[in-house]
């Protein structure tokens, strides 16, 4: 399996930063912060940190210049999955709109 680049979140909040002048930067802070606490100690098979693909996910939307509340939901993205939290507390932490892209992205992964 390839490696993916290491991207941190200071590398996303320069890209929104450079992109998107007065975007919720807190949002995604709030964000990462809780899917590096869900993720913590779990691994993907490649023997990557979890943390890392939904990074990954979230520069890209970022380099993409969508906004905080999809970059916010790319972090989360694998927290209602494959960990305790429910789709309830990430719509109470992050509001509606947050919600309901982690619930798309969730139900999108059950199609085959």
């Amino acid at each position: 399996m390839t490696k993916l680049k290491p991207i941190t979140i200071d590398d996303i909040i320069a890209e929104v930063n450079r992109t998107q002048p007065g975007a919720n930067v807190d949002l995604i802070v709030r964000a990462y912060e809780l899917a590096r606490e869900a993720h913590e100690g779990q691994k993907r098979a490649s023997g990557e940190e979890y943390i890392i693909h939904p990074l990954n996910v979230a520069y890209i939307l970022s380099d993409i210049h969508l906004d905080e509340a999809a970059i916010s939901a790319a972090l989360l993205h694998d927290v209602v999955e494959d960990t305790t939290f429910t789709i309830e507390e990430m719509q109470e932490k992050f509001g509606d709109e947050v919600a309901l892209l982690i619930d798309g992205v969730t139900k999108l992964s059950k199609i085959q």
